[in-house]
């Protein structure tokens, strides 16, 4: 049972409070970053490819809309399924990043390929995330790129001749994976492939990376790693055909949490045996918390009590872990320092500083460090205002420890609509309420 239902759109959401151990089964929607990886291959492919159980957000309804824009046949079937029937790229197009990470970097390379002007803008905080990476990118192979308004930032302007010869290309990406990722996507459509290096203080998120690369790989383009930090895709065609997405095992993370929080077990099915998503590394994360975490033929499952321990976590590998760790942290008995994260400054919002902000807003003690948090455990946390800053992420943060924390109210539980739009139903159904 809870506490809490539901608000009316446009006021906080008052998060539900657990009161009982939850005892749930949670399927959960495709994968996101697999949603959108396919979708530009399939736009790139050399046949039609079926894309199976894709998830249907925000971020993959702006990614559909921007490569039908540039001229891809793209149908929604009834079962959600989606069709994808490559065309020409030969018509002028607006594209609208919304506040996707994914589409406005991953879009441009694909739109230099295009024989038009392809114009680029999103979000107003779309226009503050760095997209300075993408666009010396591309000028340095050859695209005529125009930023006239802020330099390396979205709004922007692709003036493509329908080739991009490739070859060469050094970037730093320390700021994020997804412009190299964005990179390598298109990178089997240029004339001479793409070697592809990273220069660079770090380079965050590397199993996006992986991800990326095993997603071409499986469309049978040839891909390799030679050294460190250096990429090289041979030009050739994309395979089309059928491809299934996977479960998002980052939007599995406030689930699985909720165990920890309220007691009892959570099991999301159709866990994969091996993945590439960085949120498989919740099942080591969670048993250092506290977590009993089983895997068998019916899913992931992780089991809690209650009780919740800090962690000293080097995050790099995938931050956006990191609103779910820090919650969690918040409730914990021990201290946390969740370091290797500097990169999340540049996300949706600065989430460093807003997991901090909303944080000791309600009690809790918690300080930025250059590149993380550290998060002291407290007895003083009160129900209030949740602030979510256009971001999914911080919504679902709010509302792991409004589990534990009565009168936690959700600022906009809709922005989880980005990744996961039924987030909130299944919450409750979670915790077994009624929508």
């Amino acid at each position: 049972m809870t506490s809490a239902s539901y608000s009316p759109a446009g006021t906080p959401w008052p998060a539900p409070t657990a009161e009982a151990p939850i005892h749930a089964t949670v399927a959960l929607p495709g994968s996101k970053s697999l949603t959108n990886r396919e979708l530009v291959l399939s736009a790139l492919a050399a046949e039609p490819t079926l894309l199976t159980a894709p998830l249907e957000s925000r971020d993959s309804r702006l990614m559909i809309e921007a490569l039908r824009s540039l001229g891809t046949g793209i149908e929604i079937m009834d079962n959600g399924d989606i069709l994808v029937t490559p065309a020409p790229f030969d018509q002028p197009a607006k594209i609208d990043c919304g506040l996707a990470g994914t589409v406005m970097r991953f879009v441009p390379p694909v739109a230099a390929l295009s024989s038009e002007v392809i114009e680029f803008d999103g979000d107003e905080a779309a226009r503050r995330r760095p997209m300075d990476v993408t666009i010396s990118s591309l000028r340095d192979l050859g695209v005529f790129v125009i930023d006239d308004i802020v330099k390396g930032s979205l709004p922007f302007r692709i003036h493509g001749e329908g080739s991009v010869a490739g070859g060469e290309l050094t970037v730093d990406a320390s700021s994020s994976s997804q412009f190299v990722s964005g990179l390598l996507l298109a990178a089997a459509r240029f004339e001479d492939g793409l070697v592809l290096r990273h220069e660079g203080e770090h380079l965050p998120s590397m199993p996006h990376i992986e991800m990326t690369l095993d997603c071409l790989a499986k469309r049978g383009v040839k891909v390799s790693s030679p050294e460190q930090a250096v990429w090289v895709v041979e030009p050739g065609p994309i395979a089309g055909g059928e491809v299934a997405i996977e479960p998002d095992l980052s939007n599995a993370g406030p689930f699985l949490a909720a165990a920890m929080v309220a007691g009892g077990s959570v099991t999301v099915p159709h866990w994969p045996t091996s993945t590439t998503q960085v949120g498989d590394e919740f099942d080591g994360i969670l048993q250092k918390m506290g977590a009993i975490v089983t895997r068998n033929e019916h899913g992931l499952t992780v089991t809690g009590n209650g009780k919740i321990h800090g962690i000293d976590i080097d995050l790099s590998i995938g931050g956006e872990l990191t609103p779910v760790i820090a919650a969690l942290a918040a409730i914990a008995d021990s201290p946390t320092r969740i370091s290797g994260v500097a990169h999340l400054r540049g996300h949706e919002t600065d989430r460093l500083a807003a997991l901090a902000t909303e944080i000791n807003r309600i009690g809790g003690i918690a300080r930025e460090t250059p590149d993380g948090l550290e998060i002291d455990p407290s007895d003083r946390l009160v129900g209030g205002l949740w602030r979510t800053y256009e971001d999914h992420r911080m919504a679902t943060a709010g509302a792991i420890i409004g589990l534990r924390v009565p009168g936690i109210e959700i600022e906009d539980i809709k922005t989880t609509s980005k990744t996961m739009p039924d987030f909130d139903k299944l919450w409750l159904k979670m915790l077994g309420g009624n929508a």
